[in-house]
């Protein structure tokens, strides 16, 4: 055995006892006749301790010992002594005196120091991530995701889950995000995909008989990266049959609150808040609400409809809308240099603009002149805006950039305003979807989550008439303003499947080849089912209150989907690319 326990395990309660250590060097004091080593693993940081009385081979080792040395030593526990004791670490009242030590690897210089507290670019730490990873914030972080792992396992067993693999290598069916595709060499010319999700074949396993499917999957999507994405991903992935939503939504409930109970002591409130679809849009703009702050939208197109102001008025007449925020207590906040900011992010969500009034002492603002004073006071009395306080305004003919919009000012003003603590946790609940969205590029309906959910049965009559009428039995789990997870009650009907299908405009030959094997299943009895999947890189980043999800992956890759560390994507051999039946048609860049 190399070691009788990790280095932060020793306590005074081990003073007099024999003990064995491993681990990295973090830092190596000479004193002249004194040597002290921090020996550094997983769990922390001890102090080994050498002096005169130490045998001299095993001084000298000491006093050779450089950051990033593995060694193994052994000796007795004991206390520091009163003017030694280190109170901010774990075992600063106690030290290791060595009197048998053996360096098990030599390391050169890192190329940057391995401590808590860093400012070394990312990029460098990424390249040289198996040094990064010997920080204690990312060891937490890797920590952390395993503790909600497993549990996510006991939990969902306890529940009377079964967690059952899916396959990797599947059908490529082009709904939604890009494929990851791989080709096969025996079936030349024909290529598998790497999951999405394994959305088709949980759905056949509830077809099959296992009414509680649990699994953590490994998911890939090629799409363009942002701080909360990877191009591949894990998911803690459920399917139950003989349930409708309320039922979903308290398994997952149970769930939620106890992992955080048991990883982090926080007590969720239950039940979780639910709101509808249009309800958080048109109260904050977004389908992903942060509750933890106000800023709500107010729609101000009843008072505004027939105002002279044609930037308001046009934008109601042509289907569009006028609302605002009240950002209470901003007016000294702001000044009109910020606010030029304001308007230039919000140009950023398509904005054409951003109006805004101000009360400081005097009013100011870029739009009153051009209303009547009863239109003005409308405006005012509807938003609630009073001395001390700043209005934002945004008037579009497209409701979804109004939304856009405001709903991404009110988190960026409050984020300036410090007001999204990362130790404080809301969760929302966000129910009945739109079925569908309009591809203005495409030219046609598609699914907003995707085309095995199920409608609502009152809507079901809309489904080939007015498609943009059709709400959807989906729910989104929101946590502080990101969507944690999200899932939907299934269709297990032949005859529904086939309608929803039509109002996506593929034709039975269509649906035939991309899920044939899928309705096939249909037609031998399915279960009324439902489920739900959780993106566990989000869950454990948005539970340790860190901005990427990068930081809870070992070896996550960069915003162009390569990683720095393996250096890839690669090029291959062409003798690789010739036994696939491949040939790349990349040019060289002139």
């Amino acid at each position: 055995m190399y070691r009788t326990k990790y280095c932060a395990e020793f306590t005074k309660d081990d003073v007099g006892t024999r003990a064995k250590v491993c681990g990295w060097v973090q830092k190596q004091r000479d004193l002249g006749t004194l040597i002290f080593i921090d020996l550094r693993d997983r769990t922390g940081i001890i102090q080994l301790a050498f002096d005169d009385k130490t045998d001299r081979d095993i001084f000298d080792m000491a006093f050779s010992a450089r950051a990033e040395f593995v060694l193994a030593a052994e000796g007795v526990i004991r206390h520091r002594g009163e003017g030694a004791i280190n109170p901010n670490m774990k075992t600063g009242e106690i030290e290791l005196y060595v009197d048998k030590m053996e360096v098990l690897s030599v390391a050169q210089t890192p190329p940057f120091e391995v401590k808590d507290e860093t400012d070394v670019k990312e990029e460098l730490r990424l390249k040289y991530r198996y040094l990064d990873l010997r920080r204690a914030p990312l060891q937490r972080n890797m920590l952390v995701r395993s503790q909600v792992a497993r549990y996510a396992r006991e939990y969902f067993e306890d529940n009377g889950f079964l967690e059952i693999e899916t396959p990797v290598l599947i059908k490529s069916t082009p709904e939604g995000a890009r494929d990851y595709l791989v080709p096969s060499r025996v079936h030349p010319g024909s290529f598998y995909a790497l999951p999405q999700s394994p959305q088709l074949y949980k759905q056949l396993l509830m077809l099959s008989g296992f009414d509680r499917y649990i699994q953590i999957a490994k998911c890939f999507r090629d799409e363009d990266l942002r701080a909360d994405r990877q191009p591949e991903f894990t998911q803690i992935d459920l399917e139950m049959s003989f349930v409708d939503e309320n039922d979903i939504m308290t398994m997952v409930e149970g769930f939620i609150a106890g992992v955080f109970k048991k990883v982090l002591g926080y007590d969720v409130e239950l039940p979780i808040k639910r709101m509808s679809w249009d309800e958080a849009m048109n109260r904050y703009g977004s389908d992903k609400p942060d509750l933890r702050f106000g800023f709500e939208l107010v729609d101000l197109s009843s008072v505004l409809k027939d105002t002279e102001f044609k930037v308001f008025s046009s934008a109601i007449k042509e289907g569009g809308s006028v609302r605002a925020i009240n950002i209470k207590g901003g007016a000294d906040k702001f000044s009109r240099k910020e606010i030029d900011k304001l308007t230039d992010f919000a140009k950023t969500y398509r904005a054409k603009g951003l109006a805004w009034s101000k009360w400081s002492g005097e009013q100011s603002s870029s739009f009153a002149k051009f209303l009547s004073e009863e239109e003005l006071r409308s405006v005012y009395g509807l938003t609630g805006f009073e001395e001390g306080d700043l209005l934002l305004v945004v008037a579009d003919t497209k409701n979804k950039v109004v939304f856009d919009s405001l709903g991404a000012l009110r988190c960026e003003v409050a984020e300036k305003l410090g007001m999204r603590p990362k130790d404080q946790y809301k969760f929302v609940w966000v129910t009945d979807f739109p079925m569908f969205e309009y591809d203005e590029e495409d030219e046609r309906y598609v699914a907003m989550h995707h085309p095995f959910t199920s409608p609502r049965e009152c809507d079901v009559e809309n489904l080939l008439t007015s498609p943009d009428k059709v709400y959807a039995r989906a729910y989104d789990i929101v946590l502080n303003g990101t969507e944690l997870g999200g899932g939907s009650v299934r269709i297990h009907r032949q005859d529904l499947q086939a309608k929803v299908f039509e109002a996506l405009g593929l034709t039975k030959e269509d649906a035939d080849v991309k899920f044939g094997f899928l309705l096939e299943a249909f037609k031998y009895g399915a279960p009324p089912h439902a489920g739900l999947a959780f993106g566990l890189d989000r869950l454990v980043s948005l539970m340790l209150g860190l901005d990427a999800i990068r930081d809870v992956i070992a070896f996550p890759k960069v915003q162009n989907a390569s990683e720095l560390m393996t250096q890839c994507p690669s090029p291959v051999p062409q003798k690789s690319l010739d036994e696939l039946f491949i040939a790349s048609t990349v040019k060289e860049d002139l």
